[in-house]
């Protein structure tokens, strides 16, 4: 048992029971230590006390085993206390990020909403913490995993400096402006990117409803970032394609959107009804009413699927006995699409259907998108749709 801490008034330890309250400290569970260090807490408050006072002594780090991101840690965080060498440590208060990004609290969202990632089990328990995650075993396959196991995001390392990727992804910064704000190298700003898009470029909705809109684009194809064994010769800052109109080298982009703003979209291997079925099959359904500009694909698709069809005069504006069906949504998303990646001077095509997702997030996040929005969605937890057009 640990002596019981006297507070109030002028009333004071003396040497020796302090001294056995400081020995049976390592006999306390981790919810005592934190309960220890609140009503220390609150004494010192009580007392009118300095907060300085509070801080652990030269040498002392408190570590939490809650993980929290750019900010102080949770106050029902368990806390350890480790001896180091006496290497002073310059925190920054809480007030000097804009936003806290708890990965604790995006980690525990995921595993209430998936459970085990092994076998889909909800009888968890809690086992242990590992590099400042909370690990869980389940009680079904008996295999134990944390919040990042089978997600992009697992086995990558610097999580402190995440918060710093997210924004990043909010600004739509080039690589070398991710890498100066996150602290790493090109490459790892690189591989960080296309991780935490890994996610959101599968976040589709299963079905589209009501009036969906439907066109295809055109992407000029990239190798960016291939060295070696280019079919053509390498074009700096994007370039332009070498004829006019469409070619081989437009890479067609399909996008069905319906009138609440949900957006689906694929990069299509060719323009024909076979790709864009498969794209859009179970997406857009009978029960849907479909508006395209009469490509031949996609209406071909529509009849295939018996799917009703209105083929609208280009480019895709409203009859007037009809002023609800056309395709301005569509062809405005379009517009956004490319005007936000001309700052990247061409993506490549490899990786094109990752700048769609990433697209997609930030019309469905819309406007006060915060980092904790974007970790939410890297671990692959769905983007509710926030901005209706």
């Amino acid at each position: 048992m640990v002596p019981e801490i006297v507070g109030g008034g002028n009333t004071a330890m003396d040497g020796n029971t302090f001294g056995a309250w400081l020995d049976g400290i390592r006999g306390l569970t981790a919810e005592q230590r934190g309960q220890g260090f609140r009503a220390l807490a609150l004494a010192e408050a009580a007392d009118g006390a300095n907060p300085a006072s509070l801080a652990p002594p030269a040498g002392v780090v408190m570590i939490s085993s809650s993980l929290t991101i750019g900010g102080t840690p949770p106050g029902n965080s368990d806390f350890a206390v480790v001896r180091t060498r006496d290497v002073p440590v310059n925190a920054a208060p809480a007030s000097s990020a804009p936003e806290t990004v708890s990965l604790a609290a995006a980690a525990q969202s995921k595993v209430d909403l998936t459970g085990c990632p092994h076998c889909g089990g909800q009888r968890l328990q809690r086992w242990g913490h590992v590099s400042g995650l909370q690990r869980h075993r389940c009680g079904d396959c008996r295999r134990s995993f944390n919040a990042l196991t089978g997600t992009p995001l697992a086995h990558l390392r610097m999580k402190e400096r995440w918060e710093a990727q997210t924004q990043a992804l909010i600004t739509g910064e080039s690589l070398i402006k991710a890498a100066e704000r996150c602290g790493v190298a090109v490459t790892t700003a690189f591989r960080w990117r296309h991780r935490f898009l890994s996610a959101p470029a599968l976040d589709k909705p299963s079905q589209l409803t009501g009036i969906v809109e439907a066109d295809e684009t055109f992407i000029l194809e990239s190798f960016k970032g291939k060295r070696s064994g280019l079919p053509r010769p390498a074009r700096k800052r994007g370039g332009k394609a070498s004829k006019r109109g469409l070619s081989a080298e437009q890479i067609p982009v399909l996008v069905a959107r319906d009138r609440s703003g949900a957006t689906t979209d694929a990069v299509l291997a060719k323009l024909d009804r076979a790709s864009v079925t498969a794209a859009l099959d179970g997406v857009v359904t009978p029960d849907n009413q479909l508006c395209c500009d009469g490509g031949k694909a996609i209406v071909s698709f529509a009849r295939k699927a018996k799917i009703p069809c209105c083929i609208l005069p280009k480019p895709g504006g409203p009859r007037p006995e009809a002023p609800n069906l056309h395709i301005n949504n569509v062809n405005g998303y379009h517009g956004r699409l490319k005007e936000w990646l001309r700052p990247f001077h061409g993506v490549a095509t490899e990786y094109l259907d990752h700048y769609l997702g990433w697209r997609r997030t930030v019309e469905a996040l819309g406007t006060g998108v915060g980092g904790q929005d974007w970790l939410r969605a890297a671990l692959g937890i769905r983007v509710p749709l926030t901005n209706e057009n």
